[in-house]
């Protein structure tokens, strides 16, 4: 049986930011204090390609603190790349911890389709 899932994704788990960061090739997420343009953010810091400040994930809350400066610092395009990956990533953990099969597959447009297989399933 098929069903079709739509996530809206909170960052609360730090094996998947890692694991998103490896998958993208991206330098391994760091714990700690960083200045954003006028302000901080404490948390587990993602340096995303060309951005000129890191994404910070506070797992606690699930909430990212960045500043791209409206794209002029950093393309959005970075930002969504990345909550995807983790956003597999996640699910991939949660469906394995299961014991379930996943399978996943890259699309023409970009998106990921994921198949999570339970014991039961055919």
């Amino acid at each position: 049986m098929s069903h079709i899932v739509t996530i809206e994704t909170e960052v609360r788990d730090v094996t998947a930011i890692r694991q998103a960061c490896d998958r993208l090739t991206l330098p391994p997420p760091i714990y700690g204090q960083t200045r954003l343009f006028s302000s901080g953010a404490t948390g587990w810091q993602v340096k995303l390609p060309d951005w000129q400040y890191p994404v910070v994930c506070d797992v606690n809350t699930g909430r990212l603190a960045y500043d791209n400066f409206g794209g002029r610092w950093g393309a959005p395009e970075q930002l969504d790349r990345f909550l995807q990956a983790y956003a597999v990533e996640k699910a991939t953990l949660e469906a394995r911890k299961q014991g379930y099969s996943v399978f996943e597959r890259s699309l023409d447009d970009g998106s990921i389709h994921l198949r999570i297989q339970t014991g039961a399933d055919t």
